[in-house]
């Protein structure tokens, strides 16, 4: 009989892009054109981000539950009370929204993780959906009614239910995450630890602080985000081909001059952007290496990671174009020396 080939990935592609959809519409349509609520996507990543590590712990103690499905329903819920009940405190609709969104997240990351045996790219391919739906729902939120988007919700159901029936046949052992194994095993791991967590932050910031001064219409925007979300599975696919070790360095040297040259270029920034969002399967992958009772864990570190990354895009910006490339080049450096400390050796076959 033939392998099982994996789905969830392609199922929580979809259930990550229907979730991003949601909150970004939820948040444009909150926003619109009033600059004076620059702060609530500052709440939003930190109730939809922070609590995931909390939600993850949970989720690992007892995964019975169903998150998924729970997340897709709050966050229609949100999006409910915004649209029919103007009046409704838009603090409360927000924080049901970033429940959901947590809930949804997690489940996403279990599923995928536990039932890959030791493979990072299903994890990859789902995390990858978040960035289509990301631009999907800004721009859904100038032309679609708020029903359309619940019934988007509502259609990516089907397959959570779907990946939780294929996880739950996949998974035979006690311990379904045990075959992970891209960490550098004589590294301390608490260091290791905080180490892949520093990772995330500075790809959490340089994911908004790249200069692209190209990115001037909407077709340009959309050809960014397309660009992060193939990055993310890519780096996946090749991690589980070459190893961490290797994609690593691919990505993270690779993706330098590309980022320093690429501020009026768009396809070289794009090329820059791919390469650098290929670190998030890199530092998903160490974590659960480290941390493979605790999957849901590990992957809320990585949210806390980036929420740590967006703050100060919130409060400050580089002044000038030459300070942002000694920024990048320094932040890029560093990357690579921790990333070459903390990931496996490949061994070298004659």
């Amino acid at each position: 009989m033939g392998r099982k080939v994996n789905i969830t990935g392609p199922l929580y592609f979809y259930i990550h892009f229907a979730t991003e959809v949601i909150c970004f519409y939820f948040l444009s349509k909150v926003i619109g054109d009033n600059a004076l609520l620059w702060s609530v996507p500052f709440f939003y990543d930190a109730l939809a981000f922070v609590p995931q590590s909390l939600v993850g712990r949970i989720s690992d103690k007892f995964p019975k539950i169903p998150f998924g499905a729970l997340g897709l329903v709050f966050m229609s819920v949100a999006l409910a009370l915004f649209s029919l009940l103007p009046t409704f405190p838009i603090f409360i609709s927000v924080l049901i929204l970033c429940l959901g969104n947590a809930f949804a997240h997690v489940a996403g990351a279990e599923v995928t993780l536990r039932a890959s045996n030791g493979k990072i790219t299903p994890a990859a391919i789902f995390v990858a959906g978040g960035s289509f739906g990301v631009i999907t729902g800004k721009l859904l939120a100038d032309v679609a009614p708020f029903w359309f988007i619940i019934l988007l919700a509502l259609s990516a159901l089907p397959p959570v239910f779907l990946a939780e029936i294929f996880r739950k046949r996949t998974e035979k052992d006690k311990n379904p995450c045990k075959n992970f194994d891209f960490a550098n095993k004589s590294f301390p791991v608490g260091l290791l630890i905080f180490l892949a967590v520093f990772v995330v932050i500075v790809r959490g910031y340089m994911g908004y602080g790249i200069p692209t001064s190209w990115n001037k219409t909407t077709f340009q925007t959309i050809l960014l985000y397309v660009s992060m979300g193939f990055g993310k599975a890519l780096g996946g696919i090749l991690c589980d081909k070459i190893g961490a070790r290797k994609t690593a360095m691919i990505s993270v040297l690779g993706a330098l001059p590309f980022l320093l040259f690429g501020d009026n270029i768009m396809v070289v920034s794009l090329i820059g952007v791919m390469f650098f969002s290929m670190t998030m399967a890199i530092t998903l992958a160490l974590l659960v290496s480290v941390l493979k009772k605790t999957p849901g864990l590990a992957f809320g570190l990585t949210t806390i990671g980036l929420f740590l990354g967006t703050v100060p895009i919130f409060f400050f910006k580089l002044g000038n174009f030459f300070t942002s490339c000694i920024v990048i080049s320094v932040a890029t450096l560093i990357c690579h020396f921790v990333l070459m400390k903390i990931t496996k050796k490949e061994k070298k076959h004659a």
